[in-house]
């Protein structure tokens, strides 16, 4: 899905950190797995965790999350 938004130009939010802080706020509303809020932020699984963690943010991490990681490395050839 792609979406355009008009921002004010004196916003100074790049296209990045935006995606960042969409990412984090799906998560926290438990709308996305950590996953597909690493996807969304652009990021490496573990480095959106460190930056939840520098958040205080509570990873939620579940049975269904664990077998999404699983196949994920599996399709990567890593298991």
């Amino acid at each position: 899905m792609q979406i355009t938004i008009d921002l004010p130009d004196n916003l100074q939010i790049t296209e990045a950190d935006l995606r960042t802080e969409l990412a984090i706020t799906l998560f926290q509303q438990e709308r996305v797995t950590l996953g597909t809020a690493s996807q969304i932020a652009g990021m490496h699984q573990m480095e959106f965790q460190q930056l939840l963690g520098s958040r205080g943010i509570c990873i939620h991490y579940d049975v269904a999350e664990f077998e999404e990681d699983l196949q994920n490395l599996r399709n990567r050839g890593w298991l």
